[in-house]
């Protein structure tokens, strides 16, 4: 049966700031990447990928949604971690909506009700629950189960949905969801707009991306872009960038045999600029070594984590 929309109604125009937390892994950075259409956000198999908060911008004609993707949270072991951790707190401050976003496969751990006491609790904002990979779990009774067992953190006092941000499934009644919480409000940025990053910064995250999904686990997490140069031209833009490692066996391993592994990160970050801009991208990668920079703030803060 169709809606009756009222007059009225078709003049109301909500907007809001929607803030994702997640232990990591979970799936944010692939479901900012599905609401929006386009991929702003990189995603990897490997924990702890998104390290700063970013934003993404959904329009469509009654609403705007400013998505605010989170460093997935964990208890912080270093100077990174606490700014990773800092990050996701900072971000819910001004949030209209949590989405508290947790693995339908699986049920609710020490790392959600670590999240749950130490993020959400005392929060008075809404929250909603989703529960994301729903296409991995074929038992429908096994994932009623794990449902309940998030539901007894908030004393099943908590609406939820299912989704998985991999295949779109739900990801329209969510968005219908989250309109339901976002006050009444006007535009915060031009429709076209879906994403506050600079060139530069998108650079240097799609080459940190290339990077993990190419090395061992040992290098990912000890690895930082500095994009120091970047110079837009008609047909070519030309790009220079630091790749910042840990040790020396670290630089080893990114640089490979004859310069191999090296050439083939930049071939793959290249093209999906390339893509991404529709022109040519001139790309040139270095790889410098400093000591411990994960424990050190300064680093920290002249690596852009500030």
């Amino acid at each position: 049966m169709a809606k009756i929309i009222k007059k009225d109604e078709k003049n109301i125009f909500k907007s809001g700031v929607v803030v994702l937390v997640a232990r990591p892994n979970v799936g944010k950075s692939t479901l900012l990447n599905k609401i929006l259409g386009q991929k702003v956000a990189i995603t990897t198999p490997l924990k702890q990928t998104t390290r700063k908060n970013l934003k993404g911008i959904y329009t469509d004609l009654n609403s705007q949604i400013i998505l605010i993707d989170t460093p997935g949270i964990h208890k912080p072991i270093n100077e990174l971690g606490k700014y990773l951790s800092e990050q996701s707190k900072s971000a819910l401050e001004d949030a209209d909506l949590i989405l508290f976003m947790v693995d339908s496969t699986e049920p609710c751990g020490l790392g959600d009700n670590w999240i749950y006491e130490n993020y959400i609790k005392d929060t008075k904002t809404p929250v909603l629950l989703v529960l994301n990979k729903v296409d991995l779990i074929k038992d429908l009774n096994k994932r009623e189960l794990n449902l309940f067992s998030y539901k007894k953190m908030f004393n099943a006092n908590v609406d939820s949905i299912k989704i998985s941000a991999k295949t779109g499934r739900n990801i329209d009644d969510l968005i219908s969801k989250i309109k339901d919480f976002l006050p009444l409000g006007e535009k915060f940025y031009d429709e076209d707009t879906i994403c506050d990053s600079n060139m530069r910064e998108i650079a240097g995250e799609i080459i940190r991306e290339k990077i993990i999904l190419n090395t061992k686990d040992e290098v990912p997490h000890s690895v930082a872009v500095l994009v120091d140069g970047y110079k837009e031209e008609e047909k070519v833009d030309k790009i220079s960038a630091k790749i910042i490692v840990n040790n020396e066996s670290q630089k080893g391993i990114l640089i490979g045999k004859n310069g191999s592994m090296l050439k083939n990160i930049g071939k793959e970050a290249r093209l999906e600029l390339e893509k991404m801009l529709d022109k040519k991208v001139y790309l040139e990668l270095f790889v410098k070594v400093q000591k411990n920079w994960l424990k050190d703030k300064n680093a920290i803060r002249n690596f852009g984590y500030n």
